[in-house]
C-alpha cells in the first residue's frame, strides 16, 4: 500500500506510468484494427477448433488475440524479440558486432539499427507466410477464410502486418525509454492478460452449469496460488558471490569495500520454454497444415500429456535454458568489468580464473531452476485434466506475467527510493544552512 500511495508522489514516475498506459491503450485498439479481405468470424472460429494446440495457438497468446482476429497487430512483438536474439547471438560469436557491442553508445545505436532492418526483414517473411497461410483456410463450417484469395490480398496483408509489427517495435521502444519497464515485455505481459477475463467468465460459467465441481474450482485455485507464490520465490533466487574492493584511503585511513555479485538462477527468463514450445508444436502444426503424411504419425507422439511430450519438452527447457544464458551472461566481461573496477573475489585470482569461477557457479545454479520451470511448464496441463477444466493459466503465460510484474514493481520501487533520498539529502542540506544562520 505504501508503495500504492507513493506512485503519484514523484512527477517523472508518475509521467512515466501514464506514458505506458497510453501506449498500451493503442496497442489494444491495434489488436482490434482488421486487416482487410478477411473473414473474421471465419478466422476466429478455424482457430478455436484446429490451432488450440499449434504454435500459431501460442504465438496469438503473445500478441493478444491479434493473430485470430486478423488484426494488423497479429505479428504481434516477437519480430522484434526474434531479432534481438539474433542480434545478440551474433554479438557473442561475430567479432565485427562484437567490436560493436565494445564502442559504447555509437555500437549500441548501430546495433539497434541492425535490429530494426532484420525486424523488418523476419516480418515481411512472417507475413507472406501468414497470408499464404490464410488463402488455404477454410472454417470448419465451410466459410472460406479469405472470400477473394489473389496477389492483391498478398500485398495489403503484407503491407498491414509489416507496418503494424514496425509500430509495435517503435511503441516497445518508446516505453523502454519514456515509459517503465522493458517495452517489449510490458507489450507481451498486456497480451496474455488480454484473454483472462472471459477465461474467468467461460470458468464460471462451467461451476454454475454443473460441468465443473466446486472442489475442483477451489483446488485449482489454491493451486495457482500456490505456484505464483513458488515462481516468485525461484524467479528472485539468487546465489550472491561476495566481492571485494581494492583498499581506498578515505581521509588518514585506508578503507576496504565489499559487495556481492547477484547470479539469478533463471537468467534466461522465459525465453527458454517459449523457444521449447514452439519447436515441440512443430508436429501437431505441421499436421494440421498437411493432414497427412510422416507428421501426423510424429503428432500423436507429441500430444500434451504424453510422456514423450513431457520429457521432450523438459529436457529443451533445459537446454534452451543453458543456450540463451550463454548469450545473455558473459562471464569474461563480467570478470574484466571486475578487474577495472579495482574488484576481485576471495580467494580467486582476476582474469579467466574469475570468469571460470563465475561460469562454473552459473552452470551449477541453472540446472535446479531450469528442473522447476519445467515442472512449472508441465504440471499445470495434468492438474487441469484431472480437475476437467480448461488449461487456461498455463505455465508459460504464468511466468510471463509473474516475471514482468515483478520487473515494473522493482522499477517503481528504485524511483520511490531514489525519491525518498533526494527528499532527505534536501531536508539534510536546509538543516545544515540553518545551522550556519543561512536562510
Amino acid at each position: 500500500m505504501r508503495i500504492i500511495s507513493g506512485l503519484w508522489e514523484v512527477k517523472e514516475l508518475r509521467d512515466r506510468i501514464i506514458f505506458t498506459l497510453i501506449v498500451l491503450f493503442f496497442y489494444r485498439v491495434g489488436t482490434h484494427i482488421p486487416m482487410p479481405g478477411v473473414n473474421v468470424n471465419a478466422l476466429a472460429e478455424y482457430f478455436r477448433v484446429a490451432l488450440a494446440n499449434t504454435a500459431f495457438g501460442m504465438f496469438d497468446i503473445f500478441a493478444g488475440g491479434a493473430l485470430s482476429r486478423a488484426a494488423i497487430f497479429g505479428l504481434g512483438i516477437m519480430p522484434y524479440i526474434s531479432a534481438s536474439i539474433v542480434i545478440q547471438l551474433l554479438s557473442s560469436t561475430v567479432p565485427y558486432f562484437e567490436r560493436l557491442q565494445r564502442e559504447g553508445e555509437h555500437g549500441r545505436r548501430v546495433l539497434n539499427r541492425y535490429t530494426r532492418f532484420l525486424t523488418v526483414g523476419i516480418s515481411a517473411l512472417q507475413s507472406f507466410g501468414i497470408s499464404s497461410f490464410l488463402q488455404s483456410l477454410t472454417s470448419p463450417s465451410g466459410v472460406p477464410v479469405v472470400p477473394n484469395p489473389g496477389p492483391l490480398f498478398v500485398v495489403s496483408t503484407m503491407v498491414s502486418l509489416v507496418g503494424g509489427a514496425i509500430l509495435l517495435m517503435w511503441m516497445g521502444e518508446q516505453i523502454t525509454d519514456r515509459g517503465i519497464g522493458n517495452g517489449a515485455s510490458v507489450l507481451i505481459f498486456a497480451g496474455s492478460l488480454e484473454s483472462l477475463p472471459n477465461e474467468v467468465i467461460s470458468t464460471y460459467t462451467l461451476w454454475k452449469n454443473g460441468a465443473v465441481s466446486t472442489q475442483s474450482v477451489v483446488f485449482m485455485l489454491v493451486f495457482i496460488v500456490i505456484l505464483t507464490g513458488l515462481v516468485v520465490i525461484a524467479t528472485e533466487a539468487q546465489r550472491r558471490v561476495p566481492i571485494s574492493y581494492a583498499k581506498r584511503t578515505v581521509g588518514l585511513s585506508p578503507t576496504a569495500q565489499s559487495g556481492y555479485l547477484p547470479l539469478t538462477v533463471n537468467t534466461a527468463g522465459v525465453m527458454p520454454i517459449i523457444f521449447a514450445q514452439s519447436i515441440l508444436l512443430f508436429p501437431q502444426t505441421a499436421f494440421t497444415f498437411t493432414g497427412e503424411g510422416i507428421f501426423s504419425g510424429i503428432a500423436a507422439y507429441f500430444q500434451p500429456g504424453t510422456l514423450v511430450h513431457d520429457i521432450t519438452y523438459a529436457l529443451l527447457i533445459i537446454f534452451f535454458a543453458y543456450l540463451y544464458t550463454s548469450i545473455v551472461f558473459n562471464p569474461k566481461e563480467v570478470a574484466d568489468n571486475l578487474q577495472r573496477s579495482s574488484a576481485f573475489i576471495p580467494g580467486v585470482r582476476a582474469g579467466d580464473e574469475t570468469a571460470d569461477y563465475i561460469d562454473r557457479i552459473l552452470t551449477r545454479i541453472l540446472l535446479p531452476g531450469a528442473l522447476f520451470f519445467s515442472a512449472v511448464a508441465i504440471i499445470p496441463y495434468h492438474v487441469s485434466t484431472w480437475l476437467n477444466i480448461p488449461l487456461y493459466f498455463g505455465g508459460t503465460r504464468l511466468l510471463i506475467i509473474v516475471g514482468v510484474a515483478l520487473d515494473l514493481l522493482q522499477k517503481i520501487n528504485s524511483y520511490l527510493i531514489m525519491y525518498r533520498y533526494e527528499s532527505l539529502v534536501g531536508r539534510a542540506k536546509v538543516r545544515s544552512w540553518r545551522g550556519m544562520g543561512i536562510e
